[in-house]
């Protein structure tokens, strides 16, 4: 991916971040002009700013090549710790759904994705536990 190519990701990525907390009704600050960490095209982390705090992050949000979600920064200063707690509620997600459910969990994921989240979950928290992939 070409320099170039990585800028329009980002911002595309943006973007969606942007869409996505407005549609779910989060009050947030600023979204932060670049990722906070991001492996492109795959996966992006946000630092979304906090309305109580100005200047602090509030929030988190993921968005790439998987489905958009966003969670408080209150116990999660470092986007790394943030990807960690996403991945894990998909995976709660998928293993607390029962036959029958219209919805993943907490999530407004149709249960016909569980394979597809469970995936990305297992993903994600492969790249949280790798050290290679986050500067110091």
């Amino acid at each position: 991916m070409t320099e170039s190519d990585e800028e329009n990701w980002c911002a595309a990525q943006r973007l969606q971040v942007a869409e996505y907390l407005q549609r779910e009704g989060v009050i947030h600050g600023e979204i932060g002009d670049w990722p906070a960490w991001h492996i492109a095209p795959y996966v992006s982390v946000w630092a979304i700013e906090s309305v109580k705090a100005a200047g602090s992050v509030g929030w988190w949000a993921l968005c790439g090549d998987l489905p958009t979600d966003y969670c408080s920064a209150e116990d999660c200063r470092h986007p790394r710790l943030a990807m960690q707690k996403i991945a894990e509620e998909w995976h709660d997600a998928v293993q607390t759904s029962k036959p029958g459910d219209a919805t993943l969990g907490d999530t407004s994921l149709p249960i016909s994705l569980a394979p597809l989240l469970e995936k990305r979950a297992e993903l994600l928290l492969r790249w949280v536990r790798d050290d290679s992939v986050w500067p110091d």
